[in-house]
């Protein structure tokens, strides 16, 4: 089995398809085989890894892993991803597209909260970790995600509200194992992206981000347009010019993922 990591925040905006997606791109190049489970509804992860839903041929997505409730499915649902780079086949995708929301209407279903753990069982046994890029909510679908992780990772703008936002998300996974049939989740710590020195707040909320995380503060990815028009264009690092000191950042998260989340 794989280690699942849920990445969230209680607030769109917070950076955490872009933490999965670049946290992936920077275990892939450490040789590790990853997974990235798409359980954002937008499917932003999805198609910044070059994935394409094409409605006259629909590929299997997470919601069809879900609906089937049956154990191990998840296996006919990972995809290879879009990118060239000679690391991108390492990284495996279970893309979403908008009919994940019709799964958050089942939330009243028995097991509801489990299809998505069950539909892993097995199914992730080729990948070293799974990183589940939770919606901006703390509903049934980011429930379903938790009940499969084995630890919980935050993403926060430093933003007053993506900050607060991110405690709620620290203290729900803190308070909800049991209540998730997962009395073993942990979570992990917090990623700090989007910062800008020269931005007063910012600052202040960097330091509040300390304060509150303390040595759960991962790191802190700077905010760079090459960033953005990355994702914007669905592209991995390693293609974009001048982009030494943003993979840097991201390949000292993953050496830290890699001593909190040891491979199975």
């Amino acid at each position: 089995m794989a280690r699942r990591v849920a990445i969230g925040n209680n607030k769109g905006g917070a950076k955490k398809s872009t933490t999965a997606v670049r946290l992936a791109e920077a275990l892939a190049k450490r040789g590790r085989r990853v997974g990235v489970l798409d359980l954002d509804p937008q499917g932003n992860a999805s198609r910044r890894l070059g994935w394409t839903d094409n409605p006259e041929a629909p590929a299997l997505t997470t919601s069809e892993a879900i609906e089937a409730n049956a154990e191990g499915v998840a296996a006919q649902v990972w995809q290879p991803i879009g990118w060239q780079a000679e690391y991108a086949d390492r990284i495996s995708l279970m893309p979403a597209r908008f009919t994940l929301e019709d799964r958050a209407s089942e939330a009243g279903k028995t097991g509801a909260w489990r299809r998505l753990a069950k539909a892993l069982k097995g199914a992730d046994d080729h990948l070293d970790y799974v990183l589940i890029d939770c919606p901006p909510s703390l509903g049934h679908l980011t429930q379903m995600g938790l009940a499969a992780a084995h630890c919980a990772l935050a993403s926060t703008e430093p933003e007053y509200d993506s900050v607060e936002a991110a405690v709620r998300y620290r203290d729900f996974v803190t308070n909800s194992g049991d209540d998730l049939g997962n009395p073993e989740l942990r979570f992990l710590g917090i990623v700090v992206s989007g910062y800008d020195m020269r931005v007063g707040a910012h600052v202040g909320q960097l330091g509040g981000v300390r304060q509150i995380f303390g040595d759960g503060v991962w790191g802190v990815v700077p905010r760079r347009a090459l960033i953005a028009n990355a994702d914007e264009y669905a592209q991995p690092l390693s293609e974009v010019a001048d982009s030494h000191e943003v993979r840097a950042v991201f390949e000292l998260l993953a050496e830290r993922f890699e001593k909190e989340v040891p491979a199975a």
